[in-house]
């Protein structure tokens, strides 16, 4: 046997161990029974930062206006009046007059991180301590305010993120972006919460409780970092604050992105990941088992039988995190294509150990050790 054979026999074993494990995950969230109603419905504050027209925008932000809920507010960020998103608040204010909303106009940030500059003069100006954080891009269902109150209704919870489904355009691109997200990195995300409890946040939806936010220094701890929201619940799990992975699901409508624009926004995920949590950023060989095995067959030809195991193994577990955990009722229109995500999203992944500088929103930033980012061309 070549000598590159046993390496890569190990790493293909351990790849196929964490697609068990993904199995696994999935079901034991999938099974998670609903909470029950609280006794009083707390009041909510669901805040949304705002920058440029996205397609679907309307009907995106629509989706809060419509929540079944007693008592909530609905709180909008942008950076300035001339952003192409405020139209679309107004109006939708205008449709829905009885629904309390404000449109905040942040100003220039301040700070590295646009989002979070944005977040502050939204928490600022909320006026409930249960904060909803959803992304304009994000389409929540009617009673996701209700599971959310109730996840909240015990007294040591301090933070719950929601896991989303990724919906694309027509475009390949940006469906291989979403069959990533609703399969490898999901599958990533339960095996975490299964091993080693819920550490982390997801950016395009999340749920905090004000007191939990100041007890880390607010959001000002976190406006220098460009992973705010993994070291948002970093840092509230390091309080000791209960951390969970919500019931809620929400859509995540991720547009119809070109291949330029969906690498980059690749590349720019995998380095700020390296940054944030380099240990994990190796761990993540294990997630990238068809690479893996076809490396194996490269070197060692009589191991063609183990990569056809392996692609269907993949599948599985990738099918039982879309459709388990994510309850995705279009979980299997592009499965055909995993094999060929999985090799674009290793060859991504191999590029994140290169380079330290990302482009968002047509400027130049450059990742420091720690996770933390600067401005270096706009």
């Amino acid at each position: 046997m070549p000598l590159l054979a046993y390496p890569l026999f190990a790493l293909v074993t351990g790849s196929l161990v964490f697609s068990v494990l993904m199995v696994i995950a999935a079901r034991k969230y999938a099974t998670v029974p609903s909470p029950p109603p609280p006794a009083v419905w707390p009041p909510i504050s669901l805040l949304t930062p705002l920058a440029g027209k996205d397609l679907g925008l309307q009907d995106n932000l629509r989706s809060s206006f419509l929540q079944d809920y007693p008592d909530f507010e609905l709180v909008f960020g942008v950076g300035q009046e001339s952003d192409p998103a405020v139209a679309v608040v107004r109006q939708l204010m205008q449709q829905y007059p009885r629904v309390p909303a404000r449109l905040i106009i942040a100003g220039e940030p301040d700070c590295p991180n646009a989002k979070v500059h944005s977040l502050k003069a939204m928490t600022a100006a909320a006026a409930h301590d249960l904060l909803v954080m959803n992304d304009s891009d994000i389409r929540s269902a009617p009673n996701s305010l209700r599971t959310i109150a109730a996840e909240f209704a015990g007294p040591t919870l301090g933070l719950a993120t929601c896991p989303s489904i990724a919906i694309a355009g027509p475009g390949l691109a940006a469906r291989l972006e979403a069959l990533l997200m609703n399969t490898q990195f999901m599958g990533g995300v339960l095996v975490a919460r299964m091993l080693e409890g819920v550490k982390f946040a997801l950016g395009p939806s999340a749920v905090v409780q004000r007191k939990a936010l100041e007890s880390i220094g607010g959001w000002d701890a976190l406006d220098e970092y460009l992973a705010e929201d993994f070291m948002l619940g970093k840092l509230i799990a390091g309080q000791g604050t209960g951390v969970i992975l919500s019931q809620v699901r929400v859509q995540h409508h991720i547009g119809n992105a070109g291949w330029a624009a969906t690498l980059n926004h690749r590349l720019r995920w995998c380095r700020s990941t390296r940054r944030s949590r380099p240990y994990g950023y190796f761990g993540e060989v294990f997630t990238n088992p068809i690479p893996l095995a076809l490396a194996l067959v490269i070197a060692l030809p009589a191991s063609w039988p183990l990569l056809a195991a392996t692609v269907i193994i993949r599948i599985c577990s990738c099918w039982a995190v879309a459709r388990w955990a994510l309850r995705d009722p279009a979980a299997l229109r592009d499965f055909w294509a995993i094999p060929f995500q999985d090799l674009i999203a290793f060859a991504v992944w191999t590029a994140g150990f290169y380079g330290n500088t990302v482009s968002w929103r047509g400027r130049t930033y450059e990742l420091s050790s720690d996770g933390k980012f600067r401005l270096v061309r706009s």
